[in-house]
């Protein structure tokens, strides 16, 4: 068995280093959170909401096979296989910030022996594992890449949530600078994870190699930002489907009935680490595209649209209290990275409103430090918002918002049937169907663009 290094103890790497612990290997938990660490040490997840994760961490810490400490460089000394799962973040010029990854590869590299393998799980822009990542840790080490040491890319591929569930479901995606390196991680990986079958694969799930780090790198950014362009087409068509008074949903499904259609759902805000930041990962790589720019910009433009929608159906804000449910990115996690909430919060206030808001999740202290003010199911409120899909809004009425005279439903999660005394619209739906502005019948004429069409 291996002794295994893994760099970054957040919500992917902590679970990725007790599953490579429970198969056996002796892995060092490196991470600069001093508090990370001593939670870690103690058998206590530092973050909650990762189903299995206490009970598998208590488990690898009481055998021993797993150790946390904040020295990244005195742990990588120790290692044969090091494991990189440290966030690359975008900053407000939406280009990647990589200072806490290159520090991360610096105190890697300043500990590398040779022999050794890196493995990167960071989501990446094309070519950095070749031309960034690698020459860093060549120059900290001052060994040979491909002789004295090898590297791979292995984009992780899960969810906060359902971390082990993926591991276990989707195919583990690595690439070497090399072939050994490849090969070298490929073996490592089938060590480590066990595959559920899926028929639905080309080929057995499993290590697939796909013999380039670029490759690799590709492979995650295409699915991420394929989900993004695809939400943002489903957006254009709610929108439009809400001016012809059309119900999207009903129809999404028609279209998906047919194999190649596969429309996601539309939605008010796209959030999380990982469908907002990566298609800006790779504009990098490919500064010519144009359509995951057009997506991201048309996604991060549905939290003021929405509000728009609020304001058609309620009429002026200003003034008035503007319940906002949800401030975490989705459904069940107690996370808010680029959640809608803020954004819809903001255009809220742009139209005089006065933005509060509630999640299940949060509490006062919680939303006051997210810079929100708290609202409480039961008070009174004039208008509502929709921000988050928890399961808790389904069962939403009036009677929880006492005084609202409109609720705008972002994730269609509300129930209309309870909400039939009152306005209620959720992006997706729409009203009666109404003709289009080209179709005019006079005197039993019809035209189509102003260009009268013969009956």
């Amino acid at each position: 068995m291996a002794t295994v290094t893994v760099v970054g103890l957040g919500k992917i790497g902590l679970p990725l280093a007790v599953t490579i612990a429970a198969a056996g290997h002796h892995v060092r938990g490196a991470d600069i959170n001093p508090q990370v660490a001593a939670d870690v040490a103690a058998g206590v997840p530092p973050f909650p909401g990762e189903p299995g994760l206490a009970g598998l961490l208590a488990e690898v810490m009481g055998e021993g096979t797993l150790r946390a400490t904040t020295d990244t460089t005195a742990a990588v000394a120790d290692s044969e296989l090091i494991v990189i799962v440290v966030p690359l973040v975008i900053g407000a010029d939406r280009r990647p910030d990589y200072r806490a990854l290159d520090a991360a590869v610096d105190a890697v590299g300043a500990g590398l022996r040779r022999g050794s393998l890196v493995i990167v799980e960071t989501t990446l822009p094309v070519h950095t594992t070749r031309q960034r990542i690698t020459p860093r840790l060549a120059v900290a080490s001052g060994l040979r890449p491909g002789t004295d040491f090898g590297v791979c890319h292995s984009p992780e591929r899960v969810s906060s949530g359902t971390v082990f569930a993926d591991l276990a479901r989707y195919p583990k995606l690595v690439g070497g600078i090399d072939r050994t390196s490849g090969e070298r991680a490929s073996a490592f990986y089938a060590s480590v994870l066990r595959f559920t079958e899926r028929p639905d694969l080309p080929r057995p799930n499993g290590v697939w190699d796909l013999g380039s780090a670029e490759a690799a790198e590709l492979a995650k950014l295409a699915e991420t930002t394929y989900r993004d362009v695809n939400i943002a087409l489903a957006n254009e068509f709610a929108c439009f489907a809400q001016d012809a008074g059309l119900d999207l949903l009903p129809i999404i499904e028609a279209a998906n009935s047919q194999p190649f259609s596969h429309l996601h759902r539309p939605g008010i805000a796209v959030g999380g680490h990982c469908i907002p930041v990566y298609p800006w990962l790779y504009a990098v790589g490919d500064p010519a595209a144009r359509m995951p720019v057009l997506a991201r910009e048309i996604n991060d433009a549905m939290p003021a649209r929405a509000v728009r929608m609020l304001v058609a159906l309620a009429g002026d804000l200003r003034g008035r209290r503007a319940a906002v449910l949800g401030a975490a990115y989705r459904g069940g996690v107690k996370e808010t990275a680029f959640s809608g909430v803020l954004p819809v919060v903001r255009a809220l206030a742009e139209h005089g409103a006065i933005p509060l808001v509630h999640d299940p999740l949060y509490d006062d202290a919680e939303l006051t430090a997210l810079g929100l003010q708290p609202y409480h199911l039961g008070e009174p409120c004039d208008v509502a918002i929709v921000q988050a899909d928890h399961a808790e809004y389904a069962r939403i009425g009036p009677a929880d918002l006492p005084g609202v005279a409109a609720l705008l439903d972002g994730r269609s999660v509300t129930d209309p049937a309870l909400w039939s005394g009152v306005p209620r619209l959720a992006i997706g739906t729409g009203g009666p169907v109404r003709p289009g502005p080209e179709a005019m019948a006079q005197d039993g004429q019809y035209a189509f663009a102003g260009v009268p069409i013969a009956t």
